[in-house]
């Protein structure tokens, strides 16, 4: 699985964090983050719930 973040679109809102905070956090600005380690989802079932939970549509989840 891949998973990318457009930077400049994330507005901070947190749900990718909320739904799959094995995968993903927020940055010392209050921006979306992969956790360490996990770039490949970690085998976490709710990464695509927290891509569909993005309010602004920053996060692709892509398998591969």
């Amino acid at each position: 699985m891949h998973i990318d973040i457009d930077k400049d679109t994330c507005i901070g809102a947190g749900q990718c964090a909320l739904s799959a905070p094995n995968v993903f956090t927020q940055d010392d600005d209050g921006f979306s983050t992969l956790v360490p380690g996990r770039e490949d989802g970690g085998g976490d079932a709710m990464v695509k719930e927290a891509a569909r939970a993005c309010p602004v549509g920053a996060i692709t989840v892509s398998e591969g």
